[in-house]
């Protein structure tokens, strides 16, 4: 009965590419377009069906990590891209009401995200073996949408490109002091201190972020310059010249929008700035895909400009500016997937094979998303006072790292 389901399902679904599904049984069935080569997957649970039909955006990767589900070659990205552009194909509905009133409650529920509940998640996720981030990442452990000027840069250039960037926008001045909201490893917040002479205090909720950031400050003799504290960022009443919050804000819960925005405003200089970089989606407020919800970032949420904007309005801060990254996390991810790929025997031996292919189909999910399913990244520049940053865009128009720092990069 399920595989009936399911066949109908698919067979309206899939108007591009080919799929053919073997299933447990031996029995095989074909999908889409007959003329081209297929995706082949098997089905290796008789129940996998059922489940699919019920709730594939949790059951497919559930499947995958399990080995209740394999392709040939395992070719996982051919068949969620095969996935993502059927689903891009589809006529936008026009959103039945249950539909958003559910979303909405999902986000509403979700959203909630007290200190207690928003420390479990960080350590959830960044409180994994530091050596798994070290085996995928760039040298400067940057865990966020580099900035490519060039598709052929590499990651650490690309990398570089995107923490100067944020200082362009910040319009850094040495002796300045900064606030680095959810800090990573600490990454920016050295950089900043070190190529601009900025002070920078960088908070995070993770043990193993802030253990690796304050050893970096120390190796680096940054010390003075920039601390790093195990803060979140409701717990900061100082108040900063420039606030900037790199790949966090995904984190904070659609109900604390407004507080976080308000809390930002209260620590932030009259004549400060700041710049919020976040993960969005381009097509309106969503829902948390509930694989990614349960298995790699729990709690967390990919706002629109719908959400976040009204969230601005109320604090009294002024948006200054704001600029769309598009591919750039999608270019971004395919360096992350082949440095996994090229070490993913050393992830197996910290972890296991199964941890090793749901990492797998959590970064090729993401790079595909941001390919086909309108996801994109927001820097948000923004400021108390309308003249706090230039009336032009002209000062973002020549960055300004030096060739040194480019070629030290490369």
């Amino acid at each position: 009965m399920w595989s009936g389901f399911l066949f109908a399902l698919l067979g309206r679904f899939l108007t591009k590419g080919s799929l053919e599904i073997v299933f447990s049984d031996g029995k095989t069935e074909r999908f889409g377009q007959p003329s081209q080569e297929p995706i082949t997957v098997h089905f290796h649970d008789q129940s996998l069906p059922r489940k699919l039909f019920m709730n594939a955006e949790l059951f497919l990767g559930e499947a995958y990590m399990d080995g209740e589900l394999t392709v040939d070659d395992d070719n996982i990205y051919g068949l969620i891209e095969l996935l993502m552009i059927n689903l891009a194909q589809q006529r936008p509905d026009r959103r039945r009401r249950w539909v958003v009133a559910w979303e909405a409650i999902a986000r509403s529920i979700d959203g909630y995200n007290p200190i207690s509940r928003s420390r479990e998640n960080v350590a959830h996720h960044y409180d994994l073996s530091a050596e798994l981030y070290h085996l995928f990442l760039d040298d400067d452990q940057q865990y966020s949408c580099a900035y490519f000027r060039d598709p052929k840069e590499n990651l650490e250039t690309a990398q570089l490109n995107k923490k100067e960037l944020l200082a362009t926008k910040l319009l850094i001045k040495p002796g300045m002091r900064v606030l680095d909201i959810g800090c990573g490893w600490g990454g920016m917040g050295l950089h900043l201190a070190r190529e601009h002479g900025a002070n920078v205090t960088g908070i995070t909720l993770s043990q193993e972020q802030h253990k690796l950031a304050a050893q970096r400050a120390k190796k680096e003799g940054l010390e003075a310059a920039a601390q790093f504290l195990i803060k979140d960022y409701r717990e900061i009443d100082d108040r900063f010249d420039r606030i900037v919050s790199v790949g966090m804000f995904e984190h904070v819960g659609t109900r604390h929008y407004r507080e976080f925005f308000n809390k930002l405003s209260d620590n932030l200089a009259d004549d400060g700035v700041a710049v919020v970089h976040t993960i969005g989606r381009s097509d309106g407020p969503g829902r948390t895909n509930p694989w990614i919800s349960k298995y790699i970032f729990p709690g967390g949420y990919i706002p629109s400009l719908t959400d976040i904007l009204p969230a601005i309005e109320q604090s009294g801060l002024y948006v200054t500016d704001i600029e769309i990254l598009r591919l750039h996390y999608a270019n971004t991810l395919v360096h992350w997937r082949a440095r996994f790929q090229e070490n993913r025997e050393q992830v197996r031996k910290i972890y296991d094979e199964r941890f090793c292919r749901m990492w797998l189909f959590y970064l090729v999910a993401s790079e595909l998303s941001f390919r086909y399913a309108r996801h994109a990244v927001f820097q948000i520049q923004l400021a108390k006072k309308q003249d706090a940053v230039p009336l032009t865009r002209d000062y973002l128009g020549a960055l300004s790292w030096t060739d040194e720092l480019a070629i030290v990069a490369a």
